[in-house]
């Protein structure tokens, strides 16, 4: 079983400074990813791994003031804004203790395409910079192609599936972004050169991102999403 406590390095874009840090800085995010049944809405691992057409959201909620943009790149090859709206880019105000539903639109993300690991973009913006930035559209360029999207086949963690019944991918969840020169062009567009520390850590099934120290500028992340 992973460890109740995961620390991550992140080097979300160029210039990103390195820690190994648990201390929980002044700036700290939580995400909870919950998914419907028919009981209702239920929190479930991050790790989870999903079967097609099961809807899932997230609740965000920061100790800070900011803007937020959430954008999904599929396994098929196709994205989604999930926060905000597309339709109305400017509402991204988040505020300290409030919760945020991603997605925005109908409060429910469908679980679609082949199988593998969705990259769901997060990028937060600290107050202070919100004047400097615009809303970007969705990219205009065509996404990678689904056979790499799709190259990340989720895998039970047989230690999880054994004690609790339930398939979970410890590759999935909150993560580093992998290499930031791929990063769809609208996500750099708005995230221009920011710098940070951040690290990644597990509470039960809540994932907490956090920073050591005030940030300084934007940062972004991934979430991995799996599903068969």
């Amino acid at each position: 079983m992973s460890p109740a406590w995961l620390t991550v390095l992140l080097a979300a874009l160029p210039g990103f400074s390195q820690t190994k840090t648990l201390i929980e800085g002044p700036h700290r995010m939580e995400l909870t990813l919950e998914r419907l049944d028919d009981s209702g809405w239920r929190v479930v691992d991050p790790g989870t791994v999903f079967n097609k057409s099961d809807r899932v959201r997230f609740r965000f909620r920061t100790n800070f003031d900011g803007y937020l943009y959430v954008m999904n790149q599929g396994t098929g090859g196709t994205y989604t804004q999930l926060f905000p709206r597309e339709d109305t880019g400017a509402m991204n105000k988040i505020e300290a203790a409030a919760e945020s539903l991603v997605p925005a639109t109908d409060g429910a993300f469908r679980i679609d395409g082949p199988p593998g690991q969705d990259i769901v973009y997060w990028l937060i913006l600290p107050a202070e910079l919100a004047a400097d930035r615009k809303y970007v559209p969705l990219p205009p360029a065509p996404p990678p192609s689904a056979k790499a999207m799709a190259s990340l086949k989720p895998r039970c963690d047989d230690t999880i599936l054994r004690a609790r019944g339930e398939c979970v991918d410890s590759s999935a969840g909150p993560k580093p972004v992998a290499d930031s020169q791929k990063l769809p062009e609208n996500i750099k567009q708005m995230a221009g050169d920011g710098s940070g520390e951040l690290v990644f850590m597990k509470k039960q099934n809540k994932s907490v991102v956090s920073s050591p120290v005030p940030l300084g500028g934007p940062v972004v992340y991934e979430f991995r999403l799996a599903h068969k």
